[in-house]
């Protein structure tokens, strides 16, 4: 498996961790009471999958003009 092959299908996990941290913090804030500790957690590494995946999208990405 090549280097690209594995980058493609970290960032597919990385998006899918994404989606689903997304589902729970929106759930969460339907309930109204939550851990508000666990719901910064949860925000904080949605952050760092969000900047992770934006890496991975602009390295593979091949139109982009030097």
């Amino acid at each position: 498996m090549g280097e690209e092959e594995k980058m493609r299908e970290e960032l597919q996990t990385l998006q899918k961790e994404h989606g689903q941290i997304n589902e729970k913090i929106t759930s969460a804030g339907d309930k109204g009471s939550f851990d508000q500790l666990l719901l910064q957690r949860m925000k904080r590494r949605k952050l760092q999958l969000k900047d992770r995946i934006s890496f991975l999208q602009g390295f593979l990405c091949d139109d982009i003009i030097a």
